[in-house]
């Protein structure tokens, strides 16, 4: 049986700067002592995405205060820490040097051990801090930078069985929003305008609805969504929130054949589970309504249990890289080495084929 342990979690992949101090029991039973997140949004509000510059030296100005503010929170101090967890990809390379070097020298000053987390693992065991879900399920993560869906077996044993072969749904929300003029993010400002739009007004395509292979396309649907707002140019506020409204509909349709497919093998594969299969949806789409909605009635069609974590949970945070490092330390995963070097592109199945593209640092998580 695992000791009971307690990590100190550090996250800075992207534009949230976060840490937090997570507890594990004997019994694998989660505690969140604390959980602080800093958001960049009004730095890169006005460009329209974030800017890795900007977001990179708002970490280091940000996060030795964050750190302390969480220790402060969880009423604990470094002594009373078991491990260090840092995210160590994948990311933005200027954040994840933040983190990583910063998490590598309380770990040496505090004689603590390190762990250096993948970032998507921390989406992939967040659903065992809040539900206790046991092995294995479904992942899906569709945030700004991931589209995937992916088969968690254990800790460190996952399988990619579809992913993105150009934009995430993510990045096609917020090109989208752009295009349209809506503020930055853009995924909150498509759902919020659908709302007033009709989704039966453009027929907008599918991309892989239909093939057998679990992969994810959206550049055709954005290519689409220009198209027709430069033909109908220039725009109403009805053209704009039917565009958004129809956007959103097609990408419902595509994600109910995508994810409809995922569980019939997922069913297949694992006939006799001693409990209900499960689905989870992690990243930042994952708040979006009618992305929820669709999920929750393929579910309810083949009999899975629809798992969300609270929002804060499904976007970056500090909380799951915590999570992550414990639970490798309870299961006796070996701590890194201080020379561990961050990844800016890290896919946790690493004997998944690379679908975009592959270069010096390896293939796209």
């Amino acid at each position: 049986m695992a000791p009971f342990l307690r990590i100190l979690g550090i996250e800075t992949s992207c534009d949230e700067t976060a840490a937090a101090v997570v507890e594990r029991d004997a019994d694998g039973r989660s505690k969140v002592l604390s959980d602080v997140v800093l958001s960049q949004l009004d730095e890169h509000s006005a460009y329209g995405g974030v800017v890795p510059e900007i977001a990179a030296r708002a970490h280091v100005e940000a996060l030795d205060t964050l750190i302390d503010e969480a220790l402060q929170r969880a009423n604990v101090s470094l002594c009373e820490v078991d491990a260090i967890a840092a995210t160590s990809g994948p990311g933005l390379i200027g954040g994840l040097l933040v983190g990583l070097m910063t998490g590598k020298a309380i770990a040496k000053a505090a004689g603590k051990p390190l762990y250096a987390v993948n970032h998507l693992e921390g989406h992939a065991l967040t659903a065992r801090l809040t539900d206790g879900l046991s092995f294995p399920y479904l992942m899906l993560l569709v945030s700004g930078g991931h589209t995937q869906l992916i088969l968690v077996r254990g800790i460190g044993q996952y399988e990619r069985w579809g992913t993105t072969i150009d934009d995430a749904l993510g990045e096609a929300f917020d090109k989208t929003a752009k295009l349209l003029g809506l503020p930055y993010p853009g995924g909150p400002q498509v759902e919020e305008v659908a709302k007033t739009g009709n989704p039966d007004r453009f027929d907008f395509p599918r991309p892989l609805v239909g093939e057998a292979r679990l992969d994810f396309s959206f550049s055709g649907l954005k290519t689409a969504v220009r198209q027709t707002a430069t033909d109908i140019a220039p725009l109403t506020e009805q053209d704009v929130a039917d565009i958004c409204a129809s956007f959103q509909r097609a990408i419902s349709r595509t994600l109910k054949d995508r994810i409809g497919r995922g569980l019939q093998r997922f069913t297949a594969e694992f006939p006799h589970l001693n409990e209900q299969p499960a689905l989870v949806v992690a990243g930042g789409v994952a708040a979006n309504l009618e992305v929820r909605a669709t999920l929750q009635a393929l579910c309810d069609k083949y009999a899975f249990r629809f798992i969300a974590p609270p929002l804060r949970l499904c976007t970056d945070n500090a909380v799951m890289i915590a999570w992550a490092g414990l639970e490798r330390m309870a299961t006796g995963v070996a701590p890194d080495d201080l020379d561990v070097q961050p990844r800016s592109r890290w896919p946790l199945d690493s004997n998944a084929e690379a679908l975009i593209s592959y270069g010096k640092r390896g293939a796209k998580a």
